[in-house]
C-alpha cells in the first residue's frame, strides 16, 4: 500500500485552518454589524439632540417658563449622557472589530501559507515523477534494438 504524499498528509491541517479562517471571517462580520448598529444609534441620538435644540430655538423666541427651561436642560443632560454611553459602546465594538480583524488576518495568512506549502509539495512530487518517468524512458530506449541504416 502506497504511503500518502506529503501534500495529502497536510489536507486535514489545511481543512482545519480553512474552518478557523471561515469562523474568524464570520466573527469579523458579526462585529462589523455591531459597529454599524452602534454608529446608527449614535447618529440617531445626534439627530434627536439637533431636533430638540431646534425646538429650543423655536420656543425660546416665544418665551419659555422656568419649569420648561429646567426640564429642557435636564432632558438635554440625559441625552448627552446617553450619547456619551453610546460613544463608549461604539469604541468598545470598534475595538472588538479591530481584534477580530487581526485574528482573521492571521487565520487567512495561515491558510494561504499552508496552501502554498501544499502546492510546493505537489510541484516537487510532479518533478520527481517526471524525472522517474524520463529515467524509465531512457532505460527503455537503451534496451531497444537499434536499427541503424547506413
Amino acid at each position: 500500500m502506497a504511503q500518502p504524499s506529503r501534500a495529502a498528509r497536510l489536507t486535514p491541517v489545511v481543512e482545519m485552518a480553512e474552518n478557523a479562517e471561515r469562523q474568524a471571517a464570520q466573527r469579523l462580520g458579526q462585529f462589523q454589524q455591531q459597529v454599524n448598529l452602534a454608529q446608527a444609534k449614535l447618529a440617531e441620538l445626534d439627530r434627536f439632540r439637533e431636533d430638540y435644540q431646534l425646538q429650543w430655538i423655536d420656543r425660546g423666541g416665544q418665551g419659555v417658563s422656568g419649569s420648561w427651561l429646567v426640564n429642557y436642560q435636564r432632558f438635554l443632560g440625559q441625552l448627552e449622557s446617553a450619547m456619551t454611553q453610546q460613544r463608549q459602546s461604539l469604541a468598545w465594538h470598534q475595538n472588538n472589530l479591530n481584534n477580530a480583524r487581526g485574528t482573521w488576518q492571521q487565520a487567512y495568512a495561515r491558510v494561504e501559507g499552508l496552501r502554498k506549502l501544499v502546492q510546493r509539495y505537489i510541484d516537487e512530487a510532479r518533478m520527481i515523477e517526471d524525472k522517474r518517468e524520463q529515467k524509465l524512458l531512457d532505460e527503455l530506449s537503451q534496451r531497444l534494438p537499434r536499427h541503424d541504416r547506413y
